[in-house]
């Protein structure tokens, strides 16, 4: 990115270690205000971790987090409620509350951290839902919808406060290659008409050369390389092109995968 976008996020050297097992490893990179940066990354490498730091639900055990001016590293509650209201978020599975209209599902947000009127509410929520193609949906219920519509009202309420930075979750994840097509095609255009930052986990190659901007891998934990699609797309690093093209053979090991995914399952789930 051209030095005159400005940092909308920078990491430093973050380390986040669950007992014995390091899981992020002095982790750095800038995001860039209207970027939108993919971070992929074989299953145990680090990269839903990473995006938690993100988002202020861990904190590191080493190194920081600058978010609109502040270390959310060090931020308080108080501090980080403030924070969150700046960016939203789409969970892999949309995380819409089943008794909740797609309407209401959408306006949570706005009611609970807004004095907006709701005549006022309701017109956002028609707006948002026109950004992602579901106009007149706000009436049904969450098991009416496909998993596509499901996650474009997931997105819907990630955009409901105009947030300046929106993150993803593995957002093609269980979707047919039309809907993994439409999903990535709301993507860049909301970043574009809204001039949001977005920061997208996944490992769907063919949605990371859509929409990214830039792609950073991460690899046992650290930064393998960080690149546009095209850097990517040619580097000469064996382990990034075993990765992108799917190669069964190459450096990263099936069996030690397998391995390193069960146990940083393990530990998570005691966590």
């Amino acid at each position: 990115m051209s030095d005159k976008k400005e940092i909308v996020i920078s990491v430093k050297n973050l380390t986040k270690r669950f007992g014995s097992r390091t899981i992020l490893s002095e982790v750095s990179l800038d995001i860039y205000e209207g970027e939108t940066l993919v971070v992929m990354g074989g299953s145990g490498c680090g990269k839903s971790t990473f995006l938690r730091h993100l988002i202020g639900a861990l904190r590191p055990d080493e190194g920081e987090v600058w978010m609109f001016g502040k270390n959310i590293a060090k931020a308080d509650e108080m501090e980080m409620d403030e924070i969150r209201k700046q960016f939203g978020m789409l969970f892999q599975s949309g995380a819409l509350f089943d008794s909740m209209t797609v309407g209401e599902n959408i306006a949570l947000p706005l009611r609970e951290h807004t004095k907006l009127d709701e005549n006022i509410i309701r017109i956002v929520i028609k707006l948002k839902l026109d950004l992602v193609g579901l106009r007149g949906f706000e009436n049904l219920m969450p098991s009416q919808l496909s998993g596509g519509m499901k996650k474009r009202c997931g997105l819907a309420r990630a955009i409901v406060m105009d947030p300046k930075i929106v993150f993803y979750d593995e957002p093609t994840a269980g979707l047919d290659p039309v809907m993994t097509g439409v999903i990535d095609k709301l993507t860049m255009d909301l970043t574009k008409k809204l001039n949001i930052t977005s920061v997208v986990v996944t490992h769907d190659m063919g949605s990371v050369f859509r929409i990214a901007n830039r792609i950073v891998m991460l690899h046992e934990g650290r930064v393998l390389e960080i690149g546009t699609p095209d850097e990517i797309r040619h580097s000469k690093n064996p382990i990034v092109q075993q990765f992108i093209t799917g190669g069964a053979e190459g450096p990263i090991s099936f069996v030690q995968s397998g391995e390193d995914y069960l146990e940083h399952l393990t530990e998570e789930i005691e966590i």
